[in-house]
Formats: C-alpha cells, structure tokens, sequence
C-alpha cells in the first residue's frame, strides 16, 4: 500500500485543494480499449466540427492554475500547468497524442473536463508519495529523458516519494522512473482541482468518466480524496 499525503504547508496556502486518488489494480494495458479510443476520436470531432475547445488560460478552471503556479515562483505561461498544455496541443494539432490506453484515458478525461490528470506505475514507487514543497536538494530525471537529472527550485510545489520527484511544479511534467507504460498493472491516477468550492462536483464526475474507461481492464478500481481536511489517503 502507498499513502498519498498533502502537506500541511501546501494545504495551508492553497485551501481549496481537492485531489482524486483514483487506483486500478490487474490493469491490462496491452489489450484493445475501444471506449478510451472512441472517446478520444469524439473529442477530436467535436473539436473539428467547432462544437467544443479545450479550456484556454482564460477559462476560470485554468486560470485558478497559473494563479497557483505564480504563487509558488513558477511563470505558468513559460511552464504551464498540464492540462493547459494538452489542451493548447490538442487546440494546434487537432488530435492528443497515443501514448498507451490508460496514459490515453486520463489525457481525455482531464481535456474534456479542464482538469489536470497524471499518473503513478505503484509498483515503481518507493515508499510514500507526498505532495510539498521543495527545497531544493531534491532530485527529477524528465519523462522521456533518463540521462537528465534536475532540481527543482526551493518553494516549488513537487509530488515526491522516498527516493526523489515524481512531477514538477505541482502537474507540469512526469518522472521516466514511475511513468505508466502498457505493461503497468498496478497505478495510480490522480486528478486535481485547486477551486473545490466551484469544482468539487466537476471533478467526481471526471473520476466517474475515469474509472468507467478503465473498469473493463483492470480487475478492481478505488477512488480517495486528499483535501486540506483530509490530507492522507491510501492507494
């Protein structure tokens, strides 16, 4: 078992918010997911036929975002908060990008609801994951480059486990070390809001959307919540 923890301080700072912890156990990753793929093609449609966007930085679901990144040193139209990101890629390209079915999920759920999505490989993490603030001794090897090794900068809000970061500047980038690959069978997915007074029902329903992609391939999913209130939970 992995114990997910909101650090008081991060708490503290910011009070409203709410992160899904969303765990899949048996996940079958190398197996067709036609709900994820027919998802995926109707967000592309519907984008196509200028019936939907992606939020922009001037929805209020991304804005409460890069006010969060600028409180905490990070300028979030230079490293912009993931969801922004995706949402801005899939704006230019017309299509989101194929990675493996579960990475394809939660990239679909988190653009189609203007929340920002990640995930955990559980059985490549050490120990607990907490989400702090850095101080700057900590050590990131970038998704997609494993011969990289950066720090983030002190006050940097950081998802870390016992041995080092697992996501920068709160949800901007991914570890090489715990990312989700087809063979993962054991993960979590976390989905976050940081205006739970406004989202809170936004983001269940985008847990509900999560969890019924991934229910027909893996053999049991739970769903956790961290809030200030609550701020430890088990995956």
């Amino acid at each position: 078992m992995t114990l997910f923890r909101l650090a008081r301080a991060v708490a503290d700072a910011f009070p409203e918010t709410l992160i899904a912890v969303v765990t899949a156990t048996g996940l079958r990753g190398r197996e067709p997911w036609p709900a994820t793929t027919a998802a995926l093609e109707e967000l592309e449609a519907l984008l196509a036929d200028g019936s939907w966007s992606p939020a922009d930085e001037n929805d209020p679901r991304i804005e409460a975002w890069h006010a969060v990144y600028r409180a905490f040193g990070t300028n979030p139209r230079r490293i912009r908060p993931s969801v922004d990101a995706l949402g801005r890629r899939l704006a230019k390209k017309g299509a989101l990008p194929r990675i493996n079915p579960a990475v394809d999920s939660y990239n679909t759920v988190s653009v189609r609801h203007g929340l920002p999505a990640g995930a955990f490989d559980l059985d490549r993490v050490t120990g607990d994951i907490e989400i702090r603030y850095a101080d700057g001794n900590e050590t990131f090897t970038p998704l997609g480059e494993p011969d990289t090794v950066e720090n983030p900068k002190p006050g940097e809000v950081i998802y870390t486990d016992t041995t080092d970061v697992l996501t920068r500047h709160w949800n901007h980038r991914d570890a090489h070390r715990t990312r989700v690959t087809a063979d993962s069978a054991r993960v979590a997915f976390v989905l976050e809001t940081v205006a739970a007074a406004r989202d809170e029902q936004l983001l269940k329903t985008a847990v509900g959307d999560l969890r019924a992609l991934l229910q027909p391939h893996c053999d049991s999913s739970t769903a956790h919540y961290l809030s200030p209130a609550h701020p430890d939970t088990t995956a």
